[in-house]
């Protein structure tokens, strides 16, 4: 099987596990299903390892989205040509935003916003830098999570974000998270329902005598749709190592599972009960017990219970799966399921082959 390590007893367990050429292939694919490798904005939230993002690098691709600031100095530290902080930062986070501008100039730093003070204080900031930072209005699609409606509220604040030193408004932020309907065709007329606001806006910006605005748009759910728009931008994210989620309710996109999570079966307290120990800590664990982990060598083992160290399955006969019986897994959720391990174990030719740091699962790397 394609998953499994022959040299197997050199790892601990829980751990998690990285197939660098299943991450090529699922690059190769990304890129396929889109006109131009310009184009795509991966999110980097899904591997936070340098390494993934140089893969990506070496593909042709040269901007990014990220989450945190960590991930944005990961970005600075490959040198990623472009890096889309896809949150607004307040507080603190401003002034860091502003050290990684200074302390990463080859990467071109970028971020949200959806408020006229939130803005303000990012103004303020980058002011005093005298370093202007772009700055994509953040639109809120349906998901309300963040983003300001699109409509005349949304084209008022982006004609006073042109009023403030420090920034430049260069364009639309369009996450629409909330479609991820199992339909592609119900997805399809909904996420074109949802971007026409964009596109309006769009149009009343220009009209209003500013540049016409450059549009980020979508996820994994809707990036192939996003994909057949002409001069906008796509960051899907999962697509790099793909999930037991996804693979389910996005029949349409054929990645290939590259990242697992290897664990071993350590006690059998029943006859059809066996233990491992992949506990919360080990596997993200916001979704409902029985939507957290698929075995591939293991399919029908039912989750019983779980708690911080321990997984309990039923099985057919515990007896088949003897103490210390490798299980591999693959996580519903692989985004967060990453950020529980501070590495990853790189498995070439079904043999364990070195480590790679998940080094923006923190807060902070250096910045």
């Amino acid at each position: 099987m394609w998953y499994t390590i022959n040299n197997v007893d050199q790892l601990d367990s829980p751990a998690l596990l990285v197939y660098p050429a299943r991450i090529r292939e699922n690059i190769d694919a990304v890129k396929a299903a889109i006109d131009d490798v310009q184009r795509l904005r991966p999110h980097v939230k899904t591997n936070k390892m340098a390494e993934v993002v140089q893969l990506m690098q070496d593909a042709g691709i040269r901007q990014f989205k990220c989450a945190t600031i960590a991930e944005a100095e990961m970005l600075g530290k490959v040198n990623a040509a472009d890096a889309l902080l896809a949150y607004q930062p307040a507080g603190p986070k401003i002034a860091r935003l502003a050290a990684l501008v200074r302390a990463y100039p080859r990467t071109m730093f970028s971020c949200l916003v959806d408020d006229l003070q939130a803005a303000t204080a990012i103004s303020n900031q980058f002011s005093a830098l005298q370093q202007p930072l772009q700055v994509w209005l953040d639109l809120n699609l349906g998901q309300h999570r963040t983003g300001i409606v699109p409509g005349a509220a949304a084209l008022d604040l982006y004609a006073q974000l042109h009023t403030l030193p420090g920034i430049v408004p260069v364009g639309l932020h369009a996450y629409d998270g909330h479609l991820h309907d199992d339909d592609f065709e119900l997805r399809t007329s909904r996420c074109n329902a949802a971007y026409e606001q964009v596109t309006a806006l769009a149009a009343a910006i220009t009209a209003k005598g500013f540049a016409q605005p450059r549009i980020v748009a979508g996820g994994s759910p809707t990036f192939p749709i996003h994909a057949k728009r002409k001069d906008i931008d796509c960051s899907p994210g999962t697509f790099v190592f793909w999930d037991w989620g996804y693979q389910q309710h996005l029949s349409e996109q054929s990645y290939h599972y590259a990242a697992l999570v290897l664990a071993r079966v350590i006690s059998h307290p029943g006859d059809q009960l066996i233990c491992l120990d992949l506990g919360h800590k080990s596997i993200a664990a916001e979704n409902a017990l029985t939507n957290r982990v698929h075995f591939l060598n293991a399919p029908d083992a039912t989750p019983v219970s779980q708690s911080e160290e321990h997984l309990v399955l039923k099985v057919p006969d515990a007896g088949a799966y003897p103490i210390g019986t490798v299980f591999y897994g693959v996580p519903y959720h692989i985004c967060p399921t990453v950020a529980l391990y501070d590495k990853a174990y790189t498995i070439v030719d079904n043999a364990y082959a070195g480590t790679w740091e998940v080094i923006a699962r923190d807060r902070s790397i250096i910045i």
